[in-house]
């Protein structure tokens, strides 16, 4: 670039800013009391993402617990989904959400107070239905608390705060043992260390519930929908919703069968401390953030199904690297990869949804699409806990690179093949012309 254009570049990144700074002053005092929210909690859970499997491994159980606590929390996830959509139209927003928050909270200090295998249980099962109410709030709060101009900004920056303070958990959340454990004389990896990081945790969760009680929401008025909706959609449109549901179905149990695990497999087979792991995580959600930055751009200029079949295939890959060399630096840079490939994908791909269905089934289908993502986390990590015990890693990252491979291909297979057949062909009339008209 010449010297020349500077002022040019100079005036445009100054009109960007201004008018993205606009449409930031433009939210609501409600979506403000949100993004606070957003910030402590999501700081706090990536502490809690990150300590949990530890403080249970501490306890003395082993990878198998481990999976089925994930698997209680997403498969609660999966069967409150649409009851939690129902109640927190009742209820109203604000209860909602704040229901949800408390319900994690608690769940977390009573799992420290009774560390026991079936408390740990029902208090996933508690977190799950506490993530689920809070999670089919979020869109129909921020929808009513944006209006059209700010609206997607609105959206953005909520994910993008969320991202950022879970970086910083992850972070903080390494060190924080060390740091606990010391004031208690014990180890950074006991469990009394680990059991006073989740407290702290369970206080920070706490706080970050005040701005949800400053807000002020009318309650809304019940949507009028029934408990066959998504029967009867599924009657009307059965080869559109398979087609939609499918390959993040597939994605998902691939998912399920190594991501709870990341932070054990970390430290068991690369020997990483807490420290150098919460590093790690931190720095992997700064990676899937830049990737949720980049994809909008990219889908506008490749197409967004398109733009998820590249960057999937992409992934796959570095998910190889990442499970089966023995060189850390290596497996560092692929899990980082990895996720922001694969992490950037997701948002473009439920918008291709969205778009690809009536605005009265929209509501529908984002349903069907959260059950389908929660599917594979329900189920796969109980799977992949036993192999983990009795195999190892190497199986459940076989079954993901397996799994990831086949969404692709339908992913290509149910969208983007088609949509080439039609540009091939009007190729093939362009030269059919041209050669037409030399011939005249």
């Amino acid at each position: 670039m010449s010297i020349a254009k500077l002022p040019d570049l100079f005036s445009r990144v100054k009109r960007g800013a201004a008018s993205y700074a606009s449409n930031l002053a433009a939210f609501s005092p409600n979506a403000r009391f949100y993004l606070l929210n957003a910030v402590i909690t999501g700081a706090a859970l990536g502490v809690f993402r990150l300590l949990f499997n530890f403080y249970v491994l501490s306890l003395g159980y082993n990878q198998e617990l481990l999976g089925n606590l994930t698997t209680a929390t997403s498969l609660t996830a999966l069967i409150a989904a649409l009851p939690m959509g129902y109640l927190a139209d009742i209820i109203g927003r604000k209860r909602s959400l704040v229901a949800g928050g408390t319900a994690v909270v608690a769940a977390i200090v009573v799992m420290v107070a009774f560390p026991t295998a079936w408390v740990f249980v029902a208090m996933n099962v508690l977190i799950g239905l506490g993530q689920s109410l809070s999670g089919v709030t979020m869109g129909p709060f921020l929808m009513e608390n944006s209006g059209d101009k700010e609206r997607v900004y609105l959206f953005s920056f909520s994910s993008g705060l969320s991202t950022a303070s879970a970086s910083l958990g992850n972070w903080v959340g390494g060190k924080m043992p060390t740091w606990l454990g010391a004031a208690q004389n014990v180890a950074a990896t006991s469990t009394p260390a680990y059991g006073a990081s989740l407290l702290v945790i369970a206080v920070t969760a706490a706080l970050g519930l005040i701005p949800l009680l400053k807000m002020r929401v009318a309650r809304s008025e019940i949507a009028q929908r029934t408990v066959f909706a998504p029967i009867k959609f599924f009657r009307s449109e059965p080869a559109l919703v398979g087609k939609l549901i499918l390959p993040m179905l597939v994605t998902s149990i691939g998912a399920g069968l190594i991501m709870p695990f990341m932070n054990v497999f970390f430290r068991t087979v690369h020997h990483q401390t807490d420290s150098a792991i919460g590093t790690m995580f931190a720095l992997g959600t700064l990676a899937m953030g830049m990737g949720l930055l980049v994809a909008p751009p990219l889908a506008d200029k490749m197409g967004k199904i398109r733009l998820v079949v590249i960057t999937q295939a992409l992934a796959i890959p570095f998910l190889y690297l990442l499970g089966f060399s023995a060189w850390f630096p290596g497996v560092a840079a692929a899990y980082y990869v990895r996720l922001a490939l694969m992490n950037m994908s997701g948002p473009v791909y439920q918008t291709f949804v969205l778009e690809k269905v009536k605005p009265e089934a929209r509501a529908t289908i984002a349903s069907l699409n959260s059950m389908a993502s929660n599917f594979g986390w329900a189920f796969s990590p109980t799977i992949s806990g036993a192999l983990q015990v009795s195999y190892g890693f190497g199986p459940s990252f076989a079954g993901t690179i397996l799994l990831y491979t086949l969404s692709t291909f339908l992913y290509w297979f149910y969208f983007l093949k088609k949509a080439a057949r039609p540009k091939r062909q009007e190729v093939l009339a362009s030269h059919l012309s041209d050669d037409s008209a030399s011939n005249d």
